[in-house]
């Protein structure tokens, strides 16, 4: 099959063979499909879509291009979630540990942050000696000792990914739901899984603005995994304001320890508590949601969740000591307030959850390109969400900062995010919808 071939019947809307995409995959990794046949192959998949079988197909024959660990000596369900990200979303830190706790394997690749969105990955470099690099062996032995891990993507792991997406972000052509979902689940695909529990998120904050974007990509990313094989669902959570109190990686984390002690803020934990809850179903364990979410409260109650992730950290090198003293972690030197300039007591009505996380990206928590260095101790801390009463000069939010040549651009964004009203705003349900295989 020559390449041009196979292009060819794409641009003209017929649908490609399992050996076509495997070809085209083969050939990418290779080097016989050259990068401006890929584009032309890309673009044609842009304007005229793929069907589920063709997705399914992309996703298996992605997976494959490189190596794909099988977990056959570990007994517990093996669970993973994956967002789609979003503004303060450090579920992640949370739930592996909790899931692990509660009874489940959680073998999580994860990647790093891109613009107003954090990345797990940065999130758990901000703890000392923390490394997010094992090799096989040590990965295999971490799941079967303490049940979860959290990695990035090793060099030999779905390269076809790598590829494609260096291609995709040069072209123009990464909004296409059949390219994301084959990114997005080739990579988890491969850390050997039993199920899947996913989190698209609809907001300004989020990848999907609209509920009608997150709803066509939940569901098209839970049928094309169920057609792997892979039991899936996923949750519709709003990200029109950034999760928890702080953005930032050093301040994640050390909200995310507050979480495990059982003192985490409300919105965080009614997402990490319902996703856990599902990958419990999905594994098998709990299939009912009100007794999961019991187990859950127990074992942050009893201290399980915090001393499994006591255990993830002292695995991978990290410093233990975070957990008990969270001013370990990296501190900002300066910090500077804003405050409410109105005249009057209002209420927060709107907090523009990409504003916020650009403020964060301007005082360098996050990457403008993708091999920009960052500052991991710098963030926003928010004193004020939506729904909150606010009295003139109260804070609204603490900038901290190490560098001040963008704090006052940091400033401005973060001020433009807010708005206030006399009266309080109608309160909307986090959890929007779930999504499951029809």
């Amino acid at each position: 099959m020559l390449p041009q071939e196979i292009i060819a019947k794409k641009r003209d809307r017929q649908e490609l063979t399992r050996a076509e995409i495997e070809e085209f995959v083969t050939g990418v990794v290779r080097g016989t499909f050259t990068d401006y046949q890929a584009a032309a192959l890309l673009m044609a998949v842009v304007l005229n879509g793929m069907s589920t079988s063709e997705t399914a197909w992309l996703t298996e024959a992605m997976m494959r291009s490189g190596r794909v660990i099988e977990h056959p000596e570990i007994t517990r369900p093996k669970v993973d979630k994956h967002s789609t990200g979003g503004v303060g979303d450090k579920v992640s830190l949370i739930l592996a540990p909790l899931a692990a706790a509660c009874g489940l394997c959680v073998p999580m690749m994860s990647g790093r942050g891109l613009g107003h969105t954090g990345g797990t990955l940065d999130k758990l470099e901000a703890i000392p000696g923390f490394s997010v690099q094992l090799e096989e062996p040590a990965y295999r032995a971490q799941l079967q000792t303490i049940h979860h891990a959290i990695i990035g993507q090793s060099e030999d792991m779905v390269p076809a990914d790598r590829q494609l997406y260096s291609l995709r972000d040069v072209t123009a052509t990464i909004e296409s739901i059949p390219l994301i979902c084959s990114s997005i689940l080739s990579k988890k695909l491969a850390e050997g899984i039993d199920a899947l529990v996913l989190d698209v998120k609809c907001g300004n904050g989020a990848f999907m603005e609209t509920e009608a974007g997150a709803r066509e990509l939940a569901a098209a990313l839970v049928s094309i995994s169920q057609a792997t094989g892979k039991p899936t669902t996923a949750l519709i959570t709003r990200m029109e304001q950034p999760l928890g109190r702080t953005v930032g990686n050093a301040l994640e984390v050390a909200e995310a320890i507050e979480c495990l002690q059982g003192q985490g803020p409300a919105d965080l934990m009614e997402v990490t508590t319902s996703l856990v809850a599902e990958m419990l179903r999905l594994g098998g364990l709990l299939p009912e949601t009100e007794p999961a979410e019991e187990l859950i409260r127990a074992q942050l109650q009893n201290g399980a969740a915090l001393q499994a992730f006591r255990a993830l950290l002292q695995a991978q090198g990290g410093d233990p000591r975070v957990c008990d003293q969270p001013s370990l972690l990296p501190q900002a030197a300066h910090r500077e307030a804003l405050s409410y300039q109105g005249s009057e007591p209002a209420y927060v009505t709107a907090l523009h959850a990409r504003r916020v996380g650009e403020a964060a990206r301007l005082l360098g928590a996050g990457r403008a390109q993708a091999d920009a260095v960052i500052d991991l101790a710098v963030g926003v801390v928010l004193a004020k969400k939506i729904g909150a009463p606010v009295t003139p000069g109260e804070t609204l939010a603490t900038l901290h900062y190490n560098d001040a040549t963008a704090l006052s651009e940091a400033r401005d964004r973060l001020g433009s995010a807010y708005a206030f009203a006399t009266e309080p705003p109608l309160e909307q349900e986090l959890l929007i919808d779930r999504i499951e295989a029809r």
